[in-house]
């Protein structure tokens, strides 16, 4: 027998959240209750389920771009430094790392930008204290020929490495580098005798062919990586290759100089790639109807004590696949012991098809669920799954069974921070590179005052919180009777009705009206409907059925 508080989560889904078009949209049982993190244009907010601000920070910079949460409730965010310092650019440049406490006063600052580097897309926060930093390098055109580059691959001048380096902050603006891979260390090509790194692409899929573009023009940013990901249980970098389509990962247990060689650290392979999946055509070893991988963004080994733990997720963004659809897939990483990945020479990484996949069935037309740049996918606690849809800064929940138990859409301006209100036409320019859900138990939460704020939007919405947290006899001063009925029902209630409003099963509004106290149902169809009744107390919903 549906109860009462089913029917408001019903009918909140039906019809309560469809008033809201920005901030939190629909929100149900089930949701994981907790903060997230995200940042658009100056901003990094952090909000709860309501969309409420639990906490805020303000750089002086786009981003850059990346932002975690510390357990000790600092904000590490990279942003975009625009002094000229540096003419690398491409889409996700930064330049600066910065460090927040909580109270949002900066407290630490590395600039890695010049026309030889700079940082970019993403860092990430060790246990140690240390930072991973992403960063581009420049190969002068003559050292990238040497190194086996076809010259007629060499559009510009120069070529990009892509650098992964480990510093130990120290001081308000320094750091100790401890650890660096190069891209460029690892790379073979199979065109000239004469040059470096020659060799048998085939035959070594531990090595990035240096000449493989995966059908785009050749430029400076060939391999465009756009995410990093430490795994603390293996001691593992996993990174995302978005021009070439692939996922890497890489042992970060090495020294410096292992990594920059092909043996020493903890699974024997030095700085070699120990696992690559995405794309086998990158290491011949298939065609284009082998590749699963479409411009993806942040995937990752999803951590131990977690569902699915273990197994690696990623959100396949699907850009130029066609159609033109995006996904949230999991894979299980075939490991004949933690760390060490299984393959048969000659073959492509396995698996061959994902373990989980959102949606299901792939769509035959252009779909809704697109984002052909940014977003990521989170596993959390309770199963459910959180998405960032981040072209469009939509983030949304899903529960076990792939039901949306929360949507919302940041209601900011990226281009130039311009705050919505609710019933707005959601910004054109939202955009958020990733968001992350943080458990209320989070270490960066002890002793912190976390009393909600104001929402984001102007003129908010919270309804949809807040009738999904009434209890059941907050309903009782409201009556409806008959029940079930074919005519007339009357409604009795405490509190003075300011209007009524009926809907069917499927959220249409078919009737509505200021005041009164009856429902004249004579020419409505058999079926079972909503009522909201409003008075100037709040709002009421109940269940009627006309038979």
């Amino acid at each position: 027998m549906i109860n009462k508080i089913t029917l408001l989560i019903l009918l909140l889904s039906l019809i309560g959240h469809s008033q809201n078009t920005i901030g939190t949209i629909s929100i149900e049982e089930g949701v994981y209750d907790a903060y997230t993190l995200a940042t658009v244009h100056r901003e990094s907010y952090l909000i709860n389920n309501c969309g409420e601000i639990i906490n805020q920070w303000t750089s002086d910079y786009l981003p850059g771009t990346s932002v975690y949460l510390l357990p000790n409730g600092n904000l590490l965010r990279p942003g975009r430094l625009d002094d000229g310092s540096s003419d690398i650019g491409f889409g996700g440049q930064g330049g600066i790392v910065e460090l927040f406490n909580w109270e949002g006063d900066k407290i630490w600052e590395y600039v890695y930008s010049s026309n030889s580097f700079r940082q970019h897309h993403d860092v990430y926060p060790l246990p140690n204290g240390n930072i991973l930093i992403l960063a581009a390098t420049v190969v002068e055109g003559t050292d990238a020929i040497q190194a086996g580059r076809n010259p007629a691959l060499l559009s510009e001048t120069n070529l990009y490495n892509e650098r992964i380096f480990e510093i130990e902050p120290n001081g308000s603006n320094g750091g100790t580098v401890v650890w660096e891979w190069n891209a460029i260390d690892h790379v073979i090509q199979d065109f000239d005798n004469t040059k470096d790194n020659f060799g048998v692409v085939a035959d070594s899929p531990e090595k990035i062919d240096i000449n493989f573009l995966n059908g785009n023009d050749p430029n400076l940013n060939w391999l465009h990586i756009n995410s990093i990901q430490y795994n603390e249980d293996l001691d593992q970098i996993v990174i995302s290759t978005r021009n070439l389509c692939e996922i890497w990962i890489i042992d970060h247990s090495t020294t410096t100089a292992e990594a920059a060689s092909s043996s020493g650290g903890t699974y024997g392979k030095g700085g070699d790639l120990l696992y690559r999946w995405g794309n086998p055509q990158a290491y011949k070893q298939g065609d284009a109807s082998d590749q699963k991988l479409f411009g993806q963004h942040t995937p990752y080994i999803i951590p131990n004590g977690l569902p699915n733990a273990g197994k690696l997720m990623v959100f396949n963004n699907g850009f130029k696949r066609s159609p033109s659809f995006s996904q949230v897939d999991i894979i299980n990483l075939p490991t004949s012991a933690p760390g060490f990945y299984q393959y048969t020479p000659g073959t492509a990484y396995g698996p061959s098809e994902t373990d989980f996949t959102f949606p299901e069935t792939p769509p035959f037309e252009d779909s809704e669920f697109y984002s052909a740049i940014v977003s990521n996918a989170q596993q959390l606690p309770n199963g459910n799954i959180l998405v960032c849809e981040g072209r469009e800064a939509i983030f949304f929940e899903l529960d076990n069974n792939n039901n949306i138990v929360w949507k919302y859409l940041l209601p900011v301006s990226n281009a130039d921070g311009t705050l919505y209100q609710q019933g707005d036409t959601p910004p054109v320019n939202a955009f958020s590179f990733r968001a992350i859900k943080y458990p209320l138990d989070y270490e960066a939460f002890d002793g912190r005052d976390l009393t909600p704020g104001d929402t984001i939007e102007f003129n908010p919405d919270l309804s949809p919180c807040e009738l999904l947290g009434m209890e059941e006899d907050n309903f009782t001063n409201v009556l409806l009777y008959p029940n079930p009925s074919r005519d007339f029902v009357t409604i009795r209630s405490a509190d003075p009705i300011t209007s009524i409003s009926l809907f069917n099963i499927n959220g249409q509004l078919i009737s509505t009206q200021t005041g009164g106290n009856s429902i004249d149902l004579r020419r409505i169809e058999d079926g079972i409907y909503f009522v909201k009744i409003s008075s100037n107390f709040g709002s009421f919903v109940k269940k009627l059925i006309k038979k």
